[in-house]
């Protein structure tokens, strides 16, 4: 990979129990369809602190995070046609795919059969390896960037680059609308967006919580009811209503009450992954013909859709915004759930 002389300060980890500590290092030279980034704000995934810690396997040091990136354009390659110096743009968690494949082909790079590029931790030919949003610029190609609507507030846009796309892609997928019964499992970050889409939707918008004191808060975000998990009473009150169920709780929990839930051709999607394999009563689906099913972010072309649409209803995440010296306190705190409901850092701040 060419390098420029151009420096970017970012925020690296050098292994799976160390601080974040400063990183400079050089981005790759401009090509033709390539944008330069001056980022602004990147939004803490969950994932990341998965990958940061390498509890999923597989994590390459040192690894400069982040897939909810915002920022400015400040250069541009000399076939670039979508993007002009100083546009409001994103990255969300890819920058790139094989093209060729037919999920590319049908504009659902996530699932590029020779596999995406992802955004950080991902290997590129050279041997070397992606580095994410927690910097202060990135190179992309044009084609893996997206425009943020000018009416968004741009730090609190961040997390619909991820959070934002995961729980967009399916409610679209399973062609949610109006008077349809939707329930939402977890008001995390995942779950706050899901819920605020199911209700610009239309949809009479169930909150699913194992805590009580969240109720204020999901009524507040869209909720047209809110109903403790643990609560068996409350659960049977809705057996066999809901046309679908999007489940974006990653902590070990019994799918079956959930299942149990559905209607007759209704649809539970889960966008977390839970660290053991769940065991189902797989009664629950066969007696209502109903569907266990899962999903992955979303292609570029809906990303871009998302955004739009957030655009026209206003729509973004609920933030606290940090500096990158509070990097690894936030970690600790996504952990613990202690977030309402996106912590996003401000690249602006080099302290």
């Amino acid at each position: 990979m060419s390098i420029v002389s151009t420096k970017v300060h970012g925020y690296a980890v050098s292994g799976a129990h160390a601080p974040f500590a400063p990183l400079t290092y050089a981005l790759r030279e401009l090509g033709p369809s390539d944008v330069k980034i001056d980022i602004a704000y990147c939004g803490v995934c969950h994932s990341d602190v998965h990958q940061a810690r390498n509890e999923w396997g597989g994590s390459n040091f040192p690894m400069v995070p982040g897939h909810e990136i915002v920022g400015h354009v400040s250069a541009v390659g000399n076939q670039v046609k979508k993007f002009r110096v100083g546009d409001r743009v994103g990255v969300g968690c890819l920058v790139g795919s094989c093209g060729e494949c037919d999920n590319c082909m049908a504009h659902e790079e996530q699932f590029c059969r020779k596999g995406p590029t992802f955004t950080y931790n991902s290997p590129l030919p050279d041997g070397s390896f992606t580095y994410g949003g927690y910097a202060d610029g990135i190179v992309v190609d044009e084609a893996f960037t997206l425009k943020i609507p000018e009416n968004l507030d741009l730090a609190a846009a961040a997390p619909l680059l991820c959070a934002g796309i995961t729980t967009y892609s399916p409610l679209r997928h399973w062609n949610i609308e109006k008077g349809q019964k939707v329930g939402i499992v977890g008001l995390g970050g995942l779950g706050h967006m899901g819920l605020k889409f199911a209700h610009a939707m239309g949809a009479s918008v169930v909150q699913f919580t194992t805590s009580l004191n969240k109720k204020d808060d999901a009524l507040r975000l869209g909720a047209d009811e809110v109903v403790v998990s643990t609560d068996e009473n409350a659960m049977a009150a809705h057996a066999g209503s809901f046309n679908f169920i999007l489940n974006t709780v990653s902590a070990p929990h019994d799918l079956n009450p959930f299942l149990n839930l559905l209607t007759r051709n209704g649809t539970m999607t889960l966008v977390g992954v839970p660290p053991k394999p769940p065991t189902i009563d797989i009664s629950n689906l066969i007696f209502r013909r109903g569907s266990l099913a899962g999903s992955l972010i979303g292609g570029l072309a809906q990303t871009q859709e998302m955004l739009d649409y957030c655009g026209k209803h206003n729509i973004t995440s609920d933030i606290e915004i940090i500096a990158p010296s509070a990097i690894d306190q936030a970690f600790d705190r996504v952990v613990k759930s202690d977030v309402k409901y996106r912590f996003v850092i401000d690249l602006s701040k080099n302290t």
